[in-house]
């Protein structure tokens, strides 16, 4: 398997929300520099500083990002592979604050954020392309080993005992690490920046004397954007059932699995979560996916700060009453 299909689900946002740079007037032009980390194109933008100084600020980025995926890609010889071969043991800060921060959006969603799906994962394999989905009792076999409430984790001394359960950090860590990029931007004195990873964004500050305006992908036309926003500082996150799944006797199986019912979640084509911190917008983009239109709208209202915008399994969208304050849509 590909790194990526290791970190995969649930994994906010790959490609689902792009920087969308259009209209560009005469004047100065953005550092703009892309790579291949954790299996997904990675471009970090930077205004105003001169070249130098902004080419040696994005390399600072891509390290942190790097070093994220370097310890908790589920992939052979990262320290949560060994975490999980081990069934627990000591771990180093940020992974124990990464696994806090799961544990903790997973007691706030009720289970519909998890990080103990990796079983599931590992059963349903999207990324191998078209195979008949798994049988009722191996599903069930499965969810017998998932359950975020069986990890016991001293995030002070960092330690972690997982029990019978196995963990997959997709569905948070990617944020972690567009937080950690974003930080880094700040500490080498960037203050107008856009790091992209696989669409998932974190947007600070300006272009120039223009907000940044990102478009938030269409869950059913790949060529067309279903808005463009000039979203407020902070991160937009979305997760889809578009980008990892196949179909088998005419029904799709994606990437973004309920761990209530170890099967695909079907209420919704895609969300999209604004708030203060990748991290968190990456987490409740997941949640609010398995959980459905009703009850995710239901769970972003109750976020403060957060907001968000939901494709329904219909098609039809809907919003957070502050969603188009802090992404307000803009003129193409």
């Amino acid at each position: 398997m590909t790194r990526l299909a290791r970190w995969a689900v649930p994994l906010a946002a790959v490609a689902l929300v792009m920087a969308y740079a259009y209209g560009r007037r005469p004047g100065p032009a953005p550092f703009t520099e892309t790579r291949f980390l954790m299996d997904t194109l990675v471009t970090v933008t930077v205004w105003g500083p001169p070249e130098p100084e902004a080419r040696a600020a994005a390399d600072r980025a891509f390290a942190a990002l790097a070093a994220v995926d370097q310890e908790m890609a589920r992939v052979e010889g990262t320290p949560l592979w060994e975490l999980n071969r081990a069934g627990g043991g000591r771990v180093s800060e940020a992974l124990a604050s990464v696994l806090a921060d799961a544990l903790a959006w997973a007691r706030r969603t009720g289970g519909a954020f998890d990080p103990t799906v990796a079983p599931l994962l590992d059963l349903w394999d999207i990324p191998r392309g078209p195979h008949p989905p798994p049988s009722p009792l191996a599903v069930e076999a499965a969810l017998s080993q998932v359950g975020w409430d069986r990890i016991r984790l001293d995030a002070g001394g960092r330690t972690v005992d997982l029990g019978r359960t196995r963990v997959d950090l997709g569905g948070i860590a990617k944020g972690w690490a567009i937080d950690r990029a974003a930080e880094a931007l700040r500490t080498a004195g960037v203050t107008d920046f856009i790091v992209n990873a696989g669409g998932d964004l974190y947007v600070a500050g300006r272009r120039g004397d223009r907000p940044w305006r990102v478009g938030i992908q269409h869950p059913r036309d790949q060529d067309r954007f279903l808005r463009v926003v000039a979203p407020m500082e902070g991160a937009l996150v979305t997760s889809g059932d578009y980008e990892r799944f196949y179909e088998w006797e005419g029904r799709r199986f994606h990437h973004i699995l309920d761990p209530r019912t170890g099967r695909p979640a079907r209420g919704c084509q895609s969300v999209t979560v604004w708030a203060p911190t990748a991290v968190d917008a990456d987490a409740l983009s997941t949640a609010v996916f398995v959980l459905g239109p009703e009850e995710g709208l239901r769970l972003l209202e109750t976020q403060p700060g957060v907001e968000g915008l939901v494709v329904a399994a219909d098609g039809t969208v809907r919003e957070t009453p502050g969603f188009a304050r802090v992404a307000p849509e803009v003129r193409r």
